[in-house]
């Protein structure tokens, strides 16, 4: 079993900066892309950013030169930094990660999500 335990979501006021954090824990063998998808009232979940174990990273365009997502490989522990924020940002913030365990099977697992609400 891996479970994906997120924090760090909130109330903010337009211009500020909240920052997420998504610890796996479980049978962990490897964990290969790490990333966060959003979804808004009546809308679709939507990918937000992902990053790789190496490090590379990819993002939406709305969020790009705003949002900085980031790993601890040691930690098995993904973060987001979002600055910048306006109120199209708020939303339910979802973190996955694609994991292979101890037992070699490879899943995508999800974290309960994380409330993120901009407004003044």
């Amino acid at each position: 079993q891996v479970q994906l335990v997120e924090s760090g979501g909130g109330l903010v006021q337009p211009g500020g900066s909240l920052r997420l954090s998504c610890a796996a824990s479980g049978s962990i063998l490897t964990i290969y892309n790490m990333g966060w998808y959003r979804q808004a009232p009546g809308k679709q979940r939507d990918l937000v950013a992902v990053i790789t174990a190496g490090g590379t990273t990819n993002y939406a365009d709305s969020v790009k030169g705003r949002f900085t997502i980031s790993r601890d490989n040691a930690k098995n522990t993904e973060y987001l930094q979002m600055d910048s924020l306006k109120p199209e940002d708020t939303a339910v913030y979802y973190c996955y990660a694609q994991v292979r365990d101890r037992l070699l099977r490879k899943n995508d697992y999800w974290g309960q999500g994380t409330q993120v609400t901009v407004s003044s």
